[in-house]
């Protein structure tokens, strides 16, 4: 009886491109729900409180704000509505960005057991990252939906945008996100540096504040350079997600448009970097 003989399988992503990575993604959606609801499960393990911690975060957080900002550096919301209402719907965005830019920035690490032996379109690891950031906000904006009855704020048509805008804090995330994981998987000094950036891109993000009370407030000779302040994205994110909720526009229709201009921009050009360096992750982590 012959033998059978043995061969090794390469398994390799395909070669097509930043198109086929997004066909390959597509491909293989079932297996980013899969990873996001492991990413779940892995962040609530063994802990006491469980996803209690996705009200907690956006209430403290709330507290503190009104203390020291409202209270104490004397910013308030605009007239007529409760500043604590005011800063937990700016939270509400930013606290889906960060969370989701800080885990998506290390999936890549994170998931080195997987990359080492086995394929998947390794862009669905910073994506799954984002998804699972999904549960923890629809925590929260259920929170918001019970503070806004509380105080009495009507809902506007504008809520009809509020998906879009949620998109938009996904996308902001994930284009931020998948340049970082693929720096992380080569210079792991990014894994300190992401949450001290989330912190700085905090204060200069309109979360605690309305940006146009920010930029009324520059010194005149930075008046002119003001513009460059909507260069963040998350500016018309915020600004617009406060918007579709309490009917307030802080940011102008051609902010949002701006952010709207970068996010693309930057997402592009991480798809881009990231699908040229994905080959070498299985080496690096």
């Amino acid at each position: 009886m012959n033998a059978k003989t043995a061969c090794d399988v390469l398994i390799a992503p395909g070669r097509g491109g930043l198109g086929g990575a997004l066909v390959e993604s597509w491909q293989q959606r079932e297996l980013l729900y899969f990873l996001a609801w492991r990413d779940v499960k892995v962040r609530y393990k063994q802990t006491v409180l469980g996803v209690a911690w996705a009200l907690l975060q956006p209430l403290v957080t709330m507290v503190v704000f009104t203390l020291v900002f409202h209270k104490l550096g004397r910013i308030n919301a605009p007239k007529g509505m409760s500043y604590m209402v005011f800063a937990y719907a700016g939270l509400l965005p930013w606290l889906l960005f960060q969370s989701s830019l800080v885990q998506s920035s290390n999936s890549i690490v994170a998931a080195s057991n997987l990359l080492t032996k086995v394929y998947f379109p390794r862009l669905l690891a910073p994506l799954s990252s984002v998804v699972s950031g999904l549960l923890d906000f629809a925590i929260s904006l259920a929170v918001l939906a019970g503070l806004m009855v509380a105080f009495k704020v009507p809902v506007h048509w504008g809520l009809v945008c509020l998906p879009g805008f949620v998109l938009l804090a996904v996308l902001a995330a994930l284009s931020v996100g998948i340049w970082l994981a693929a720096l992380n998987a080569k210079y792991r000094d990014f894994r300190y540096v992401v949450p001290f950036m989330a912190q700085v891109w905090m204060f200069l993000s309109p979360v605690a504040y309305a940006s146009k009370d920010l930029l009324d407030r520059l010194p005149p000779a930075l008046q002119p350079f003001g513009w460059l302040y909507h260069l963040n994205p998350m500016v018309g994110v915020v600004e617009g997600f406060r918007w579709s909720l309490l009917g307030r526009s802080g940011a102008a229709p051609e902010s949002i448009l701006l952010s709207c201009a970068v996010t693309l921009a930057l997402l592009m050009g991480g798809l881009y970097y990231f699908r040229s360096v994905e080959r070498t992750f299985a080496d690096l982590v």
